[in-house]
């Protein structure tokens, strides 16, 4: 069962279940990765990370992924497998996915404490370097 928390990005109260990642989703990404699950039962779990793109440096992934690979991480948030692969799981630590409709479109939206910046088209993000 979640846990009642108020998100990072001060929208209203939400169920979020935190992981050991301390990934969380909203019902609503929730919902929307069980329906792809259901329909395609070969898959393993959903695919998040990040890729090098855009004009900000990263882009989210997620998508259904038919089998962990070597390094990924597998973490169950509220019932979804989430598996992230090792170079994503810093840039994406303490993100929160969520899906929203917006008239005709649909997409998932993500909350990343990790961002430093953003694209002007929200496609793409900026992390700072760590420091050494």
């Amino acid at each position: 069962m979640g846990s009642i928390v108020r998100d990072a990005y001060n929208g209203p109260m939400q169920n979020l279940t935190s992981t050991i990642m301390n990934i969380q989703i909203t019902p609503t990404a929730r919902e929307r990765m069980t329906v792809f699950l259901a329909s395609n039962p070969q898959a393993e779990g959903v695919r998040f990370g990040v890729r090098s793109t855009g004009c900000s440096g990263f882009g989210y992934v997620v998508e259904l992924a038919g089998s962990a690979s070597e390094g990924d991480e597998v973490v169950h948030v509220d019932g979804v497998p989430l598996i992230v692969d090792a170079a994503s799981r810093p840039l994406v630590q303490g993100t929160v996915i969520d899906f929203q409709r917006q008239g005709l479109n649909t997409s998932f939206v993500f909350h990343n404490p990790n961002a430093t910046g953003e694209c002007g088209c929200g496609e793409s993000f900026t992390v700072d370097a760590p420091a050494d």
